[in-house]
């Protein structure tokens, strides 16, 4: 019941269930089974939290490259008159996982989800969790200070990358405001990209300061160059790519998709705890982690 309903709406597994099955479940019987066991993984998680623990790893794979990737996404909940919650999801990979399927696209085998709505003091003891057993660390992120933040407090040896595309789509909202005419905007654009991904960030902080000033752009132009020097170690892709690393993450945005597949279906609005649970039975799902559950059953039965 739990497999079925964190990958259907309640409705539809009730329905599936019974096809294959003969059984005779309704919708609120399956969701009530989630809420348990997605309430009783979160207690698990909170007990491991609390005993001060970490995953344990083999010698081995605790000292591969990891990448960790941490991002929010809003969702509907139906209290507080139907407002949108922020869930926090991270996604941790072994580098030796992600794998070639073309010269442009990649894909991973397997990696860890961590799910939690709620703030990110209470996010990231989950996240601790499975990060404090490894020893090569690569945080790639967007730019919000909340994670770089505590990544530079409690991870101040691992190396931090600034997604790729959010530092160009910075880029292009300068220029947007500054060139008037497409063609010079795009040919800049192009320009500073070059640079970003093949020189140094100091040459792409110095063009912007070379522009000739513009009222109309000021604050947008101030924006940038401020948002570039306090991620300036984080830019320099050059020297990132020289180490092998990615500098992209569209893991992490792709991991929203999967969780939003179950989770954001038009007309769905969750209770808060009801989100918190069927997050947590989705993280386990999709780090094919499913024994965790299996686990808890044979406790309940």
């Amino acid at each position: 019941m739990c497999y079925v309903g964190q990958n259907l709406v309640f409705e539809q597994a009730s329905s599936l269930i019974n096809n294959l099955t003969g059984s005779e479940f309704n919708a609120k019987q399956i969701e009530r089974t989630c809420h348990l066991y997605g309430g009783l993984l979160e207690e698990e998680t909170q007990n491991l939290i609390d005993l001060g623990a970490s995953k344990e790893y083999t010698n081995q794979v605790a000292n591969e490259l990891h990448y960790a990737m941490i991002d929010g996404a809003m969702y509907p909940t139906k209290e507080d008159e139907y407002s949108w919650k922020e869930v926090k999801l991270g996604r941790i990979i072994r580098a030796q996982e992600i794998l070639s399927s073309s010269e442009k696209r990649n894909f991973i085998e397997t990696s860890t989800y961590v799910g939690h709505l709620g703030e990110a003091k209470d996010f990231f003891p989950k996240i601790e969790y499975f990060l404090d057993g490894l020893k090569k660390l690569v945080f790639l992120c967007d730019g919000a200070k909340w994670i770089w933040n505590w990544i530079e407090l409690h991870y101040p040896n691992a190396i931090q990358i600034l997604d790729f595309y959010h530092a160009k789509e910075h880029l292009c909202e300068f220029a947007k405001a500054y060139f008037s005419q497409e063609s010079d905007r795009k040919k800049w654009i192009d320009q500073q990209c070059n640079s970003l991904l093949n020189e140094t960030p100091e040459m792409v902080l110095q063009a912007i300061k070379d522009l000739e000033y513009q009222e109309k752009s000021t604050i947008e132009r101030e924006n940038l160059l401020n948002y570039y020097q306090i991620n300036i170690n984080r830019i320099r892709y050059k020297d990132f790519k020289l180490q092998g690393l990615y500098i992209g993450s569209g893991a992490i945005e792709s991991a929203h998709k999967t969780f939003q597949e179950r989770l954001k279906l038009s007309g769905q609005h969750w209770t808060k705890d009801g989100l918190q649970k069927m997050t947590q039975l989705r993280a386990v799902y999709k780090s094919d982690d499913w024994e965790r559950v299996r686990k808890i059953a044979k406790i309940a039965a």
